[in-house]
């Protein structure tokens, strides 16, 4: 399969996920350039971390005007794979792609540190290889990582939690909250399932030198959905 890493003026982490991607998962992967509209046949992409430009305004929200944000709603709406890690999941939300809005972390202050995870859905694309309840390592790194939704749709959304913030042992409360997130989302999943949108950072977590390899599982587990689905 081939996965297509979004570079738009600003980010980050976009080099980080190719390099796991291409390099440590040995997976056929190319850079597209926020300004074109060629997603080069790609099966899934990957909207990386950084501060897209215009973040000053608000997280993501000029970035979603870039034309290649108009061939992933498309290639999105069908069925196309798409990961939005950190300011990716900022633009998906501001593209309306996701549901929700990223707000300032609660305490206004940029966090970068190690947090724990627990899988609350390994029924998707991006979950396959992990465990309902599991809970694993992997690094955040932003200042807008406040998960909101509207309370009329809070039920619904419920059921697209795919990772929620908990401590070592699991437990969800506020104490194992770093941003403030409703029900301590961390990453939520599109209703159709195709879409994952979470602020940790798996390309952050895909080597054992770097203190977790629980990364890795999110873009392996997406190989493997394809894989199968392939020979169907």
């Amino acid at each position: 399969m081939r996965f297509g890493v979004v570079v738009f003026p600003g980010s980050n982490c976009d080099y980080d996920c190719y390099y796991v991607l291409s390099q440590v998962l040995e997976v056929d992967t190319v850079f597209i350039w926020h300004g074109d509209k060629d997603l080069k046949d790609c099966d899934c992409i990957v909207l990386p971390g950084g501060f897209s430009y215009g973040d000053y305004l608000r997280a993501g929200a000029i970035a979603r005007f870039s034309p290649v944000m108009e061939a992933v709603k498309e290639f999105a709406e069908d069925g196309g794979l798409v990961i939005g890690i950190c300011n990716g999941f900022q633009v998906l939300t501001e593209a309306g792609i996701l549901p929700g809005a990223l707000l300032p972390n609660k305490g206004g202050r940029f966090i970068c540190r190690q947090t724990y995870l627990r899988v609350e859905n390994n029924q998707t694309p991006f979950t396959l290889l992990f465990t309902p309840g599991e809970v694993v390592k992997i690094p955040i790194a932003h200042q807008q990582g406040n998960f909101f939704i509207d309370p009329l749709y809070q039920e619904e959304i419920k059921k697209q939690i795919a990772f929620r913030y908990c401590s070592s042992q699991g437990e969800v409360d506020a104490n194992h909250n770093p941003n403030g997130s409703w029900e301590n989302v961390a990453g939520i999943i599109s209703k159709e399932g195709n879409i994952l949108g979470m602020m940790p950072h798996p390309e952050r977590a895909a080597e054992k030198i770097l203190g977790s390899e629980d990364g890795r599982r999110v873009f392996l587990s997406v190989i493997k959905w394809w894989e199968e689905k392939r020979w169907k």
